[in-house]
This record gives C-alpha cells, sequence and structure tokens, in this order.
C-alpha cells in the first residue's frame, strides 16, 4: 500500500549517497526514518537515527553490539549515521518546498 509514509521513505531512501549500505529488508526502517522527517525535519539528529535503527533491530528481535545508546558508539559507527542523517534532511526540504508550492 502505497501512503504518504512509504513516499517519504522511498525519497529519503533516494537521497542517499551510493556508499550508503542500507540492511536489506528494511522497509520499517525507512518508515521510522519518514516519521523522523515529518516530526523533527531538518532537527533530526544521527542520535535520533541511531535510535529508530535500534527500535527497528529489536523488533526484529536481534542481538547486535550497537543497541546501546548513541553516545557509548564509537566515533566510527556514529559516523554511518551521518548519510541517513543527511538524506532525511534533504528529504524533509524537499517536502517542505513541495507543500509551500501547493
Amino acid at each position: 500500500m502505497t501512503t504518504y509514509l512509504t513516499e517519504a521513505a522511498k525519497l529519503i531512501r533516494s537521497l542517499l549517497p551510493p556508499t550508503a549500505e542500507p540492511p536489506g529488508d528494511d522497509e520499517s526502517l525507512f518508515l521510522g526514518y519518514a516519521v523522523l522527517m515529518r516530526a523533527k525535519g531538518t532537527r533530526t539528529t544521527a542520535s535520533d537515527v541511531h535510535d529508530a535503527w535500534t527500535a527497528w533491530m529489536l523488533s526484529r528481535g536481534s542481538d547486535h553490539r550497537s543497541l546501546v545508546p548513541f553516545e557509548k558508539l564509537s566515533g566510527e559507527v556514529q559516523a554511518l549515521d551521518a548519510a541517513y542523517v543527511h538524506a532525511i534532511h534533504a528529504a524533509a526540504e524537499r517536502c517542505a518546498g513541495d507543500a509551500r508550492r501547493g
């Protein structure tokens, strides 16, 4: 089913750089990112992205070493969220522009 959230999720995915490596079977993860985009827009942080990823991983029953607060991750692991933050910000800006144009 296509909804405003699935469309936002597709937009966010499309704005990721080629170097980003989203996990497979990740539709619900990107729906979480779409909620962040609508709720926080360009105020979305890397910590927010990590929280959404953590919730998604927990819903899958995963036991991953990165299921800790963002602040406890190494700088290298924290940096992995930057591409998603930028994509969410870009999608929010695009959607805001579309809304202004009517």
